[in-house]
């Protein structure tokens, strides 16, 4: 049957089901539900050839007597509204030539936007395709072919159990961390457990230091809780506490990305880490760590994250599987020390988690080893398509653009050469009208902003980013 023949079959049964028959009125039942059977053949809502459900299911569904059911389908037969087909059931008469079927003219409103795809050098977005779809499709089924009492109770705001001892041990093998299930909490997204920390921590009218440049849908995420964002300069080392808290002596808390400073990539030394440390347990104040890619290192081990040096405890790790896996997952996670839980109890009795869904098939993924396996496999391509990108740009772009190798991550930053005269936000507007995503540098700043682009790699093979590379040099070299 195609689209449109089940789109209809399935408008005309939820229109039959949805009937409200008045046992109180004068017309009897079955008069009622032939009048209003007769109403969608003739308005074109049960069209010509569409199956009538049987006399036994539209009395179940409808609570009435088969009989009532069965007289209604015989008056409409007998009127040559309907026709029976020798042991496949009664249809809407397929030849009705006093009926022409009216035009059902669109409901006024924009149409939905149809979903494109990401195009180079889109940052953040993994290889959506070598998404081990088969696996997690036999996860998804496995969970809930036979679901476990603990997916049909009312679930747990803090998230299914077994996906956050998956987490637990993922963080210790990969990040150092040794944390226990209880103290992380499922999200959907990274956004989604900063708005969760502030809730529990903050108050409105905190001020909150961050880095500039830095993730803009995380200023975002602190305004819309009512914060204040206070971005501070990064330096060649990164993020200084000590320069920050003199220009913002309140602040009540600070976000950072130190295992990976977005989007200049820059790691954070041993001894801000410690300053940072140092400044939260003077000053009562917290950390918000937003580790988003560090599972992408490809020279020696991921770092330790700043969470796992923190002896004071006013830490906060957030994590995230949108980069990792895909996006469409929208699911996180916040690790909470255990000495501040007690206050995410109230913040937690309204928190809106992630869709329990596909929880289950996640923690299976991770305990089954198919996620570490997973995130080997990327990082060797990640690593190879980074490397391609670097020698396209240096090959068609040496004096427009220079770009370094980066140990991890995701994307690389390119900064104007000699030969680039135009800003950044130019460049990018003319790179969207041939089909490259272009994200200018300027644009991550709040203040003093610098040129250069965010050049995503990950998502993209290499033919596609050789292809996107010459795209660019005719715009740039135009």
């Amino acid at each position: 049957m195609a689209n449109i023949e089940k789109q209809s079959q399935s408008s005309f049964q939820t229109a039959l089901y949805a009937l409200s028959l008045e046992r109180e009125a004068a017309a009897p039942l079955h008069v009622q539900l032939a009048d209003a059977l007769r109403r969608m053949i003739l308005t074109g809502i049960a069209p010509p050839g569409a199956r009538v459900p049987a006399s036994r299911a539209l009395a179940a569904e409808l609570s009435i007597s088969r009989m009532t059911a069965t007289t209604a389908l015989d008056q409409l037969t007998a009127e040559g509204y309907l026709e029976t087909r020798q042991g496949a059931g009664t249809y809407v008469a397929s030849n009705l030539p006093h009926i022409s079927p009216p035009s059902r003219a669109p409901a006024p409103g924009p149409e939905p936007d149809a979903p494109t795809a990401p195009l180079p050098f889109h940052p953040a977005i993994p290889d959506l395709a070598a998404f081990p779809h088969a696996l997690w499709a036999r996860h998804l089924e496995r969970a809930w072919r036979r679901p476990e009492p603990a997916l049909l109770a009312l679930p747990d705001p803090a998230g299914y159990a077994a996906l956050r001892d998956a987490i637990a041990a993922h963080l210790s093998a990969w990040r150092g961390l040794n944390v226990s299930a209880g103290q992380i909490i499922i999200t959907s997204g990274a956004t989604q457990a900063m708005a969760l920390a502030a809730r529990a921590l903050l108050a409105p009218g905190d001020k909150v230091l961050m880095e500039d440049p830095g993730f803009a849908p995380m200023k975002a995420a602190m305004r819309d809780a009512d914060l204040v964002p206070r971005p501070h300069a990064i330096d060649t080392d990164g993020f200084d506490i000590e320069s920050a808290a003199r220009d913002c002596p309140s602040a009540r808390a600070v976000l950072v990305t130190p295992s990976r400073h977005y989007p200049l990539g820059i790691t954070l030394p041993l001894p801000r880490r410690l300053a940072l440390i140092d400044w939260a347990a003077r000053n009562g104040a917290f950390i918000f760590e937003d580790d988003y890619d560090s599972e992408f290192r490809y020279v020696g081990q991921p770092l330790p994250a700043l969470s796992a040096l923190d002896g004071s405890h006013r830490t906060l790790y957030i994590g995230s599987f949108s980069k990792l896996l895909s996006p469409a997952l929208r699911l996180g996670y916040l690790v909470v020390p255990v000495s501040l839980l007690p206050r995410f109890g109230p913040a937690l009795s309204h928190h809106q988690g992630a869709s329990l869904v596909p929880q289950p098939a996640l923690a299976n993924f991770m305990e089954t080893g198919e996620f570490a396996a997973h995130l080997r496999k990327m990082r060797r391509l990640y690593a190879k398509r980074q490397k391609t990108l670097l020698n396209a740009l240096a090959y068609h772009l040496p004096d427009h653009l220079t770009a370094t190798p980066d140990p991890s991550g995701m994307h690389i930053v390119a900064r104007p050469g000699p030969a680039l005269t135009k800003p950044d936000t130019v460049v990018g507007q003319q790179a969207e009208q041939v089909g490259l995503t272009l994200r200018p540098l300027s644009r991550y700043f709040s203040k003093h902003p610098q040129q250069g682009f965010v050049l995503g790699y990950a998502g993209f093979d290499e033919p596609t980013l050789e292809a996107a590379v010459k795209k660019l040099a005719g715009i740039l070299s135009a």
